[in-house]
């Protein structure tokens, strides 16, 4: 089943990323940004899984939207 999400909100005035969004059901907190792809930077990942990532992110993005519970 797909994921139903609830946009949390953006710091963009454009309407570009970044953008943190809330998956309805579980509560997941998912993240819309620039994907990092500098080789040296992901080889700093401590135990990245399969499939995993790095997203660049504002810190204002997390201050203003992030949930506080």
């Amino acid at each position: 089943m797909a994921r139903k999400l609830r946009m949390l909100g953006t710091n963009s005035k454009t309407g570009e990323c970044p953008t943190l969004y809330e998956d309805v059901e579980s509560r997941e907190i998912l993240v819309q940004g620039y994907t990092v792809t500098d080789p040296e930077v992901l080889a700093q990942m401590v135990n990245p899984l399969k499939g995993e990532s790095l997203v660049v992110v504002d810190r204002e993005l997390l201050i203003n939207f992030a949930p506080k519970e």
